[in-house]
């Protein structure tokens, strides 16, 4: 299955490839105040791909807590569209399914996530078994 989506004007791209229907996908609703103010809802699935293509050069990515992790938020639009870190020279992300073209597919209830007890390395942790292998793909205007 290819999801794709993108920010409102299309400086940011994401392609999610899973084998799993949209329905099993696991979906997240991280309580930080990031995610709260974005409304982000994230999936990924550790057996598929997400690609990120940046039209451009590729911006400075938000980061804030530990600042181990850069969140996909246009410069231009200001849309999330989803979140990597990389772990062992490998890249990893989650994407926000409000920012994918088919997001109303997601029709299951997210699950609230709180990851506020987990130290800096449970995180890192966490998010190189349960997130999406990626990559970030730059193109020309």
């Amino acid at each position: 299955m290819l999801l794709q989506g993108s920010c409102h004007c299309g400086r940011l791209s994401v392609t999610f490839t899973t084998q799993q229907p949209v329905e099993e996908l696991p979906l997240r609703a991280c309580q930080c105040t990031f995610c709260r103010r974005h409304g982000g809802l994230t999936t990924s699935d550790p057996a598929g791909e997400v690609v990120l293509r940046v039209r451009g050069p590729v911006p400075p990515w938000y980061r804030f807590g530990s600042a181990a992790t850069d969140f996909w938020v246009c410069p231009t639009c200001g849309v999330y569209v989803g979140a990597s870190v990389e772990s062992d020279a490998r890249r990893y992300a989650v994407v926000n399914v409000r920012a994918l073209d088919e997001a109303k597919r997601f029709a299951q209830a997210p699950t609230p996530m709180v990851y506020d007890a987990e130290s800096p390395g449970e995180r890192l942790g966490r998010r190189a078994r349960m997130w999406t292998p990626a990559r970030i793909d730059v193109v020309g205007d």
